[in-house]
């Protein structure tokens, strides 16, 4: 379907995501102002949200947006990008880049020299060629393993004006950080280990989306979870076997997809877990 001279590049509904993005932004604003306002029980409360949030707009509202940019318009893309930025805490130009890498190497296991070429394999940092990481230590540790530095020169190779737009991405937001502290200080002292807790979440999202998948098998790359009110508030993320098999298949054509390949993913003994990525150590697939 020809979508020139629309706004949206592939379909009217992901006016559903971008709002999601937007709102989150200005929900992390109204916690910020509310903040001195609220019991110290909302504020628990509402951290709780602030974290969950983090990793579900990582996980849905910025990850589809890698994949097929909701905007015709590149400029909206970008103004889009920034907004996410603000949101998620952290450059959306930089997270594409390391994501498409984690598409490249799709969680692959630690090569002769102990390297993989996805930096966020649950293999880079295993003892093992073979085994992956405990999820304990990917899931607290990966925020600290992030190399900005040498994603922008990653970046810079290839993209210099991108890398240049992660990088006002990146300045922008901790400029916020600096003028929030001004503001309220202790505000920004109480959101950080919720921000932090929300970086773990996406991590440990990401953990269950590869746990027992085959790095060998290109339609098992991925763990798949068909838990239906997760697909709806996540953008169809558990579809992740899928996801990885065709990375630009948009987020609204995963379900139809999965129908038409499931024998092959049969064949290939694709490993899929009843709960939701982020509760897959309940899951009694994984036990």
């Amino acid at each position: 379907m020809d979508r020139k001279g629309k706004i949206f590049a592939y379909t009217n509904w992901d006016i559903i995501p971008v709002t999601c993005g937007v709102l989150h932004l200005a929900f992390v604003v109204w916690l910020f102002l509310a903040f001195p306002h609220l019991s110290w029980a909302a504020r628990i409360f509402f951290g709780c949200v602030y974290a969950i949030a983090i990793s579900w707009n990582i996980n849905g509202v910025s990850h589809n947006f890698i994949h097929n940019p909701y905007f015709n318009s590149e400029k909206l893309n970008y103004a889009f990008s920034l907004v996410e930025s603000w949101a998620i805490g952290f450059s959306q130009v930089f997270y594409h880049w390391v994501h498409m890498r984690h598409h490249t190497g799709n969680s692959d296991r630690k090569d002769e020299s102990g390297n993989t070429i996805d930096w966020l394999s649950i293999y880079r940092h295993s003892k093992d060629a073979r085994t992956p990481e405990s999820v304990w230590g990917y899931v607290f540790l990966s925020f600290f393993r992030d190399d900005l530095t040498e994603t922008y020169r990653d970046i810079k190779r290839k993209d210099p004006f991108r890398a240049n737009f992660g990088k006002f991405e990146v300045f922008g937001f901790m400029a916020l950080v600096v003028l929030a502290l001004i503001i309220d200080w202790r505000a920004v002292l109480f959101l950080a280990p919720f921000y932090y807790i929300g970086n773990c979440f996406s991590s440990l999202n990401g953990y269950y989306e590869h746990y027992r998948g085959n790095p060998d098998v290109p339609i098992a790359w991925g763990v798949s979870s068909y838990n239906k009110l997760y697909n709806l508030i996540w953008f169809n993320n558990g579809y992740h076997a899928e996801h990885h098999f065709r990375p630009k298949m948009h987020w609204m054509r995963m379900k139809q997809f999965h129908e038409q390949i499931k024998e092959e993913q049969k064949k290939a003994e694709v490993h899929t877990i009843t709960a939701c990525h982020a509760l897959g150590f309940l899951a009694p697939e994984n036990r």
